[in-house]
């Protein structure tokens, strides 16, 4: 934060907040140090001031920092209404201490005024698209035409609006002249998963409760989940006990030759439904791997498979029941109310002797030990008992506070870096721009951890979780360990764009971009689905890892780790 970011951070006021900032401030002065000659129309600047402040509230913008200007404004309003009808000169206090004690007032009315500007970036104002009374079809074509200027990775991505425009429209007329609903909730959806953004999301959607087209589609399970390596085979990675797999004789590890009238390969490629858009091919690849095995309630499907160690294939035909979305929730890692309330912190020695350092996720709570002062005890335990090495575990960390995760960082540095640049959506200019008083940095904190640390990821390490391993990256005693990089969903969501869609739905997106040391985006996947951290030891996903993490329960990432800091 800093004078010149402050004064820069004007660009973030609407023009409702910039006319009450500069009418406050003129009339703040003008009681500080009085005007030698009166004009009338200094008379009216508080009420003009009010009527900006009205216009403001009438647009929609209920920003804190609209309500702090608002509040400012109406102060300087009241304490100055009488002058409406009783005109006279601002002429000063005769008494020395009342005109010291009006000067100091009018200081501090100007503090509200630094300090909404110097949050401005932050907490500007971003208007919401009520769509809701449009058409399918209109909806749509806003929608499309405020993302092609603001959403903040179009050209990150290389996402061509006119030819989503083509793709999505006709569809929307479709869906709006049949009156197909199911139709029209299937093709929003499409359209905002073709965006590849794990930050997107219809905030008023609860897939597995009330949503009937997400039941009818693939509310039918099998009692299985499955995985595919890197050599294309899919494994069935889970089979519920009891269930029409488990009776027929598929067990943990077979491989699914055929399913439904395609190859395993075909039909795990061709599987496009998940709970949530992902931003990499990576975490697309696990969504359909739970995915593939689910159908509508009811439906048949032929299916060829061969057991783990068998060299028969054999074939069944199971039939989709309603499992309650059991294997989707079984596959699917969720913070707990238990863990938000718990320390985001655990750790431990091992008995290898290892520290080992589990960080759920980066939203700090007021009613435990800050997380800074967790990690620190830790450190120092680690330190104490002569520690080989420092495992993180990130894996599953759906983020929170970069903030946080910069603080955390700051255990394994010695001087201070970048963490992220920040830009913004400038509705004046109509680029993007950066925030000058939004730099997060992360500074070195004791006590310093200068052994060797491996951080474990995988796709399900997002938003703020990716934090750590992205700044860290390159460290000559850090190694980034796992099967695949992090989400690749490191966008900021500060005041997001939001759209509100027919049938209700209320949409998110990120509204702004971490930017790296060198000001270029960093963390979000690109247009060729790559992106997050990338590890420095990518292990293999083959038959040997899958069955010892699937089959044995051993925690490989946790071993690959070890044996590299073994080296």
């Amino acid at each position: 934060m800093s004078v010149i970011g402050t004064i820069d951070s004007v660009k973030w006021l609407t023009v409702y907040e910039l006319a009450m900032c500069v009418i406050d401030l003129f009339v703040l002065t003008l009681y500080a140090v009085p005007a030698k000659k009166h004009y009338r129309w200094f008379d009216f600047l508080p009420g003009a001031g009010m009527l900006a402040a009205i216009a403001s509230l009438l647009s929609g913008d209920a920003t804190l920092l609209a309500l702090i200007v608002d509040s400012l404004t109406l102060a300087v309003f009241l304490c100055t209404a009488r002058r409406l009808y009783k005109p006279k000169a601002w002429a000063a206090p005769k008494r020395k201490v009342f005109r010291i004690v009006r000067s100091v007032i009018c200081v501090c009315g100007v503090v509200p005024i630094i300090l909404a500007l110097a949050y401005a970036g932050v907490m500007r104002y971003n208007p919401v698209s009520d769509l809701s009374g449009l058409s399918y079809a209109e909806a749509f074509v806003k929608m499309n035409e405020r993302l092609s200027r603001e959403y903040p990775f179009g050209e990150w991505k290389r996402i061509d609006w006119e030819a989503l425009r083509s793709k999505y429209e006709p569809l929307f007329e479709q869906a709006e002249n049949d009156k197909n609903f199911d139709l029209y909730y299937t093709t929003l959806r499409e359209y905002l998963f073709s965006l590849n953004d794990g930050h997107i999301k219809i905030v008023n959607d609860n897939v597995y409760d009330g949503n009937t087209v997400f039941k009818k589609e693939v509310g039918g399970g099998f009692g299985l989940s499955a995985v595919q390596l890197d050599n294309g085979k899919v494994l069935v990675s889970l089979v519920l006990e009891n269930s029409p797999a488990a009776r027929s004789g598929i067990k943990l590890g077979a491989e699914i030759v055929a399913w439904d009238g395609m190859t395993g390969a075909e039909a795990f490629e061709r599987t496009s439904w998940s709970e949530n858009g992902t931003a990499t091919d990576e975490g697309k690849r696990f969504n359909q791997g739970r995915f593939m095995v689910r159908a509508p309630i009811g439906k048949e499907v032929q299916v060829e498979y061969r057991n783990w160690g068998s060299s028969e294939t054999e074939r069944t035909k199971l039939t989709a029941y309603d499992d309650q979305f059991e294997t989707l929730k079984k596959t699917k890692n969720k913070l707990t109310p238990a863990d938000l309330e718990a320390s985001p912190i655990e750790g431990e020695m091992l008995d290898n002797g290892y520290g080992y350092v589990k960080i759920k996720h980066f939203l700090p709570k007021s009613n435990v030990a800050s997380p800074e002062k967790k990690l620190a005890d830790l450190l120092r335990m680690f330190n104490a008992k002569n520690a080989k090495g420092l495992i993180i575990d990130l894996r599953d960390n759906p983020g929170g506070e970069d903030q946080l995760a910069a603080n955390l960082a700051g255990f394994f540095v010695k001087k201070e870096k970048i963490y992220e640049y920040v830009s913004y959506y400038n509705r004046y200019t109509g680029k993007f721009e950066l925030n000058r008083n939004e730099v997060v940095k992360v500074k070195p904190s004791k006590p310093y951890y200068d052994g060797k640390v491996a951080i474990l990821i995988n796709s399900r390490t997002g938003s703020s979780g990716e934090g750590i391993p992205l700044v860290l990256k390159g460290m000559p005693n850090v190694k980034i360990v796992g099967f695949t990089s992090t989400a690749g969903s490191f966008g900021l969501v500060s005041s997001p764009i939001e759209i509100k869609m027919p049938e209700g739905y209320v949409i998110h997106f990120p509204d702004g971009r971490s930017l790296n040391q060198d000001k270029t985006v960093q963390g979000d996947a690109d247009a060729s689905g790559v992106g997050g951290a990338v590890p420095d030891i990518q292990i293999p996903l083959n038959e040997a890892t899958f069955k010892e993490s699937v089959m044995e329960g051993q925690d490989v990432e946790l071993k690959y780790a070890t044996d590299a800091m073994e080296r």
